[in-house]
C-alpha cells in the first residue's frame, strides 16, 4: 500500500508531547521527579488525509486549559509532501503517584503552578 499503519499516528502524538515538553519546559523526566506518572486514558485520532512512507509531516501539538486532575492534548499532523492535512487527534492523560500508583483528583502543585504560567503568556 505505501502509506503508513494508522497505528503509527499514536507514535506521532508523542513526538509532538515529548517536542511540546522540550519546549515548554515540563517535559516526561520532570513528572517523574515530581512522584508522578501521566498515563494515558483515552486517545482519539480522525484520519483526514494519507502519509506514505518518506513524506515529510510537521505535528502541531497544543495544551487544552482545564482546572481538572488531567493534561489534554490535542494534534495536527500535516502532510508537508502533499501539503495535506493527514490527521487530527486528543488525548487525555491523568496523574498517578509513581510508588503507590493510585490516581490523583487533584492537579499537583508543580503542574498547577506551570499550567498558569503556560496559559498566562
Amino acid at each position: 500500500m505505501g502509506v503508513v499503519w494508522h497505528g503509527t499516528y499514536l507514535r506521532y502524538f508523542e513526538d509532538g508531547r515529548e517536542a511540546f515538553g522540550r519546549e515548554y519546559g515540563m517535559d516526561y523526566l520532570e513528572f517523574f521527579e515530581n512522584g508522578f506518572f501521566i498515563p494515558i486514558v483515552k486517545s482519539e485520532i480522525e484520519h483526514k488525509g494519507m502519509v506514505r512512507y518518506g513524506d515529510e509531516i510537521e505535528i502541531t501539538t497544543t495544551i487544552l486549559p482545564n482546572e481538572a486532575a488531567k493534561i489534554i492534548f490535542e494534534y495536527q499532523i500535516f502532510n508537508v509532501t502533499l501539503n495535506t492535512l493527514a490527521a487530527t487527534g486528543r488525548t487525555t492523560q491523568v496523574f498517578m503517584d509513581a510508588k503507590t500508583r493510585e490516581l490523583h483528583l487533584v492537579v499537583p502543585q508543580f503542574f498547577s503552578e506551570w499550567r498558569d504560567k503556560i496559559f498566562a503568556e
